[in-house]
């Protein structure tokens, strides 16, 4: 099977960094860190750090099929993991310093925060770089006119430029958890037996930050098996990346719709003469051209607050140990390191290829015949005749401009009765024109992109 099986491609786009593999990786560097950790800190003889290290550089020596066996015996797979790394290790002595102190929980913590660091920052890699293309978008774009969409309906006039500097301060937003996470709350767990590092005497608590620093991980206070915020942490920092990029992705997929056309995925078609596949192309329908990276990062962000309430609700732990409740975590946590790892990778490359179409944002602009200034003509009026009246009169007006399919302007000036009443309020037909003009109705749109920008270059 190729990496991440059949739906790789789609769910592990980033890579898999919580895989199998990456599991047996991270947990053969807990092991490793804790018996350099252990000749540090004399309990361990000289070279026994490099002999364990050396060891446990070998992955391919390792047997998943065994590894796999041994934990449906003692419920993980540390236990059969310390066994095989034992055996490995040439040194008699050497051998003494392998799992020395600590309990199978320990191992798996500790792996699973190297595995976070690894996510984060292949999440942090991507969506810098899905910023930097938004970025560019929304300073290229900020006079570029487009219809407000609100409820699904068309409203008033926007930019693309304030559209993009809302995806901008999302993925900027996702940003500064990751970091904040990375920084402040991935930490080394070493508590043996039931958190008290009793089997190492009084060196527990400096075995335990030799442990931290051999691994770039933070020292806690004190072990935390039973408190698990720093997992859901990480999971909430993950998730929050999907929910940004589901925001921008849903957007995508709804201005790309044949009828609105906006805006489309930019990657080239595959190459290699018709029979080639294509990305976006349909089994059954070869006119089809779908937003495949959007697609593909709801895909994902749709399964990430599921797998973040199995987290959260896996926080309640019993006495020092939990029987189930950190069993159940290990899987969620792992393909939610993906989800939020591969969504970034698509969100890059979407964003990087993005195509916008400002002739057809001007075209639909334009075609929806004056209703998305409707707005600005009832405040031109209710000084003169009052919100409610002024209200009214606009809808009335507008109301007879989407049945009939005459544009709204004409249908202030030339109705009857509805010019009457603006003859009466002092409005002339320049000020109608005037009001009815998309450029004119903006409002701060282009101070929100210049603050947006400037909070993303000062990141």
């Amino acid at each position: 099977m190729p990496e991440g099986g059949i739906f790789g491609g789609v769910f592990t786009r980033g890579g898999p960094v919580a895989d199998d593999a990456a599991w047996l990786r991270t947990m053969l560097a807990a092991e490793s860190a804790l018996a350099r950790a252990l000749e540090r800190a004399g309990l361990a003889p000289p070279g026994a750090g490099a002999a364990v290290t050396a060891a446990a550089a070998r992955p391919g020596d390792f047997d998943f099929a065994e590894l796999s066996r041994s934990s449906a015996l003692t419920g993980n797979p540390v236990p059969g993991l310390a066994r095989a790394l034992t055996r490995l290790v040439p040194d008699p002595a050497a051998k003494t310093a392998v799992h020395r102190g600590a309990t199978s929980q320990d191992i798996m913590d500790t792996a699973a925060m190297l595995l976070a660091r690894d996510a984060i920052d292949a999440a942090a890699d991507s969506l810098a770089g899905a910023a930097a293309a938004v970025a560019r978008l929304t300073d290229a774009h900020r006079g570029s006119l487009m219809i407000g969409r609100t409820l699904l309906q068309q409203a008033v006039p926007v930019t693309f430029g304030v559209v993009a500097a809302g995806w901008l301060a999302g993925l900027d937003g996702a940003l500064d958890g990751l970091a904040s996470v990375r920084e402040t709350r991935l930490a080394v767990q070493f508590g043996g037996a039931a958190g008290t590092l009793a089997s190492l005497g009084s060196s527990g608590a400096a075995v335990k930050s030799l442990m931290a620093s051999e691994l770039g991980l933070a020292d806690p206070p004190l072990p935390w098996h039973t408190e698990r915020l720093r997992i859901i942490d990480v999971a909430v920092a993950m998730t929050r990346v999907t929910a940004a990029l589901s925001k921008i992705a849903r957007d995508v997929t709804l201005l790309a719709q044949t009828e609105i056309a906006e805006v489309s995925e930019g990657a080239p078609a595959a190459v290699g003469g018709s029979s080639a596949p294509r990305r976006g192309g349909s089994s059954a329908m070869p006119n089809k051209s779908n937003p495949v990276a959007a697609i593909a990062i709801l895909g994902c962000a749709r399964q990430a607050g599921g797998l973040l309430a199995t987290l959260v609700a896996s926080a309640e732990q019993d006495h020092q140990r939990a029987a189930g409740a950190w069993h159940a975590e290990w899987q969620p946590f792992s393909h939610l390191l993906e989800l939020a790892v591969s969504a970034a990778a698509w969100a890059r490359d979407l964003l990087e290829n993005l195509t916008v179409d400002t002739a057809r944002m001007a075209g639909n602009l334009a075609a929806a015949g004056g209703l998305p200034m409707a707005e600005r003509v009832t405040t031109l009026l209710r000084d003169s005749l009052g919100t409610p009246q002024a209200h009214d009169l606009v809808a009335t007006a507008a109301a007879r401009a989407a049945s009939s399919g005459v544009p709204l302007r004409d249908v202030l000036l030339a109705t009857p009765d509805v010019a009457d009443k603006l003859s009466q309020a002092g409005i002339s037909a320049a000020e109608i024109e005037q009001a009815l003009n998309p450029a004119g109705y903006l409002g701060a749109a282009d101070a929100f992109i210049a603050a947006a920008l400037a909070a993303h270059h000062a990141r």
